[in-house]
């Protein structure tokens, strides 16, 4: 049987290359990639790198600030939470340098404020924590007026509560804002919002209000103290040295060493006087525990 010619053959198809599909890349992707993929650096959110942590020095006055107020609330309520951002630090360039116009809607501010702090994106929460100290520097006082005290209980609380998170940027700048407060306002009317928390039941919040009133108790005069009572004061101190937390009872220590120079500053037998106030006014085993703080 003769061979078959091989120009009868069918025709070996060509298999062609597969289309590989395409991958479109945004050039926010590739910024977001090249964080992720850099061992040596944490990642980021996506668009948290575009606010600024102004530090209030170098914050400047506003251009206009008589046309500029008008608008500010209304970047306050955006949807947009880096217009809010934007608004909360031109919110903060007001109440430094054009408080007067900041004030009638104070109330309005401090409510945005509270509202961001509850946000869960961190430059939001960081920046509305900065706007709160800000407001304490430049108003002090007038945060207790009843038109604004609610919104100021509201604001404290928010601020125990992100100094008391895993958080370590928003908790540092907490804390920094808590001192401002501190510093910015009368002891005893705040002292009176303060310690009210030294009884809740998240012992990190128990602690850092008590350092807070730690503070507030070395600024206070005599006058305040006795306003308060020694011997409150001294009960409250006993309460927290037995919390869990190192912070909270060596916050207890500063109290009772405080209340101890203001009740003998003029007296000359100082551990006499300061053993029987401990013991007319404690139990025993408590007594004899705030004594050796002092004589220790």
């Amino acid at each position: 049987m003769a061979l078959r010619s091989l120009d009868n053959a069918l025709p070996i198809a060509i298999e062609r290359p597969k289309k590989q599909a395409k991958v479109v890349v945004t050039q926010n992707q590739k910024q977001i990639d090249c964080v992720v993929n850099d061992e040596n650096k944490a990642p980021l959110p996506p668009g948290d790198a575009a606010v600024d942590y102004i530090p209030s020095e170098n914050l400047e006055a506003i251009d206009d600030p008589d046309s500029k107020i008008h608008g500010l609330v209304g970047g306050l309520e955006s949807k947009d939470w880096l217009e809010i951002c934007r608004s909360l630090n031109d919110m903060r360039r007001f109440a430094l340098f054009h408080s007067a116009l900041l004030l009638p809607i104070l109330d309005k501010v401090l409510l945005v404020i509270v509202k961001s702090m509850k946000n869960p994106r961190s430059a939001l929460c960081k920046t509305s924590v900065m706007a709160s100290a800000d407001i304490f520097k430049a108003f002090g006082d007038e945060l207790f007026e009843s038109s604004n005290s609610d919104a100021f209980d509201n604001v404290i609380l928010q601020l125990l509560l992100k100094a008391s998170q895993d958080k370590k940027f928003v908790c540092e700048e907490a804390d920094k804002t808590l001192m401002a407060m501190v510093v910015s306002m009368t002891p005893l009317p705040l002292f009176h919002k303060l310690h009210t928390y030294v009884k809740h039941s998240n012992m990190r919040i128990r602690a850092k209000a008590a350092i807070s009133i730690s503070h507030c108790v070395s600024k206070m005069e005599l006058d305040g103290m006795k306003e308060f009572g020694f011997v409150s004061l001294v009960q409250i101190a006993v309460n927290l040295l037995n919390d869990r937390l190192p912070e909270a009872r060596e916050a207890a220590r500063s109290i009772v060493v405080s209340v101890y120079e203001a009740l003998t500053k003029d007296e000359e037998q100082k551990q006499e006087v300061w053993q029987n106030f401990c013991q007319s006014n404690l139990p025993a085993i408590h007594a004899q525990a705030i004594v050796k703080i002092v004589s220790s």
